[in-house]
């Protein structure tokens, strides 16, 4: 099957190795242009389009998928299906109808569940045992198309983003070559309308437990935060601890241990502003903060 293939990140890179194994022709791959990074700010292709040359595929860097010459050049590659995965962009109804059959999306979760942003992380931030991909009919509207295919895929009680993301990206990959072999025998089932979902920072009257969730879903990838006044501080890990009493938010030690609405956790891996992340016991070697503070409360800066 000819093929149109926009993406960018890594979830995106095993969809497009699948693809090309299975034998489709890919017409174009469309992703974001190489930008600055590292100390140096060398110039880095996205992974997608880094896979895209290895493959000695046909790569190009739309200034704007809204772009109407963009709507124009793919309209003439004669693609009977579009892939969109890992690329954060909405497609006009121009773009949607380029192709003989539209555009379709890997999802990283069992919509509708987790629609939105950030569905791996809100995934075990919830305590779920189960995720998955879907893959969709694309709309006008984000994450709302209906569902041509689902997978399951385990949540293990210590997965972080960065262990179950390629899961269900490698999941996401086998789902659309079996998607695309039995399309023409597929149903789409409409998705019901509720399930939209967003990050926040930590909340320090949920339960421990839960609060070392949100720390672990949101890992790396954006990071949960919290803040202390006008400071705001990244916390890339915590674990639960056995220690009662204080109110939530509350610093009980010296030891970064913090009360939470029920139970207390300890922040194991801090970061401040324009800092590195360091282990607690670095952090409050830098930074003052004594038993009895809080964490928490209004930061007109951040919601």
């Amino acid at each position: 099957m000819r093929l149109i293939f926009i993406g960018t990140g890594e979830f995106a890179v095993p969809a497009l190795e699948s693809l090309v194994a299975a034998g489709h022709e890919i017409a174009c791959v469309c992703s974001q242009p190489p930008r600055p990074a590292g100390r140096d700010k060398r110039m880095q292709p996205t992974p997608v389009s880094g896979k895209a040359q290895e493959l000695g595929l046909e790569l190009r860097f739309p200034v704007s998928v809204n772009d109407p010459k963009f709507t124009r050049e793919i309209s003439g590659l004669g693609a009977e299906v579009g892939i969109l995965v890992d690329h954060g962009a909405l497609l006009p109804s121009a773009v949607l109808s380029a192709t003989m059959r539209g555009f379709l999306n890997i999802h990283p979760s069992l919509l509708p569940r987790w629609r939105g942003a950030a569905p791996i992380q809100r995934a075990i931030m919830a305590g779920d045992t189960v995720t998955g991909v879907c893959v969709i009919q694309m709309d006008e509207k984000f994450d709302c198309g209906p569902i041509l295919m689902r997978r399951e895929v385990p949540v293990l009680g210590n997965d972080t983003h960065s262990s179950l993301a390629p899961k269900l990206a490698v999941a996401g990959g086998e789902l659309i070559v079996k998607v695309l072999a039995d399309l023409d025998r597929l149903k789409p089932v409409p998705q019901c309308s509720e399930g939209g979902t967003h990050a926040r920072k930590i909340d320090w009257n949920r339960s421990a437990d839960d609060v070392c969730r949100q720390i672990r879903g949101l890992a790396t990838v954006p990071g949960a935060w919290t803040n202390h006044g006008a400071t705001r501080l990244k916390v890339f890990s915590a674990d639960v601890v056995e220690q009662k009493g204080g109110r939530p938010g509350e610093v009980l030690d010296g030891q970064l241990t913090v009360a939470c609405g029920t139970g207390a956790v300890r922040l194991l891996e801090v970061q401040r502003p324009g800092k590195r992340p360091s282990c607690a016991e670095e952090f409050l070697r830098g930074y003052q903060l004594q038993p009895g503070e809080t964490f928490g409360g209004n930061f007109a800066g951040y919601r």
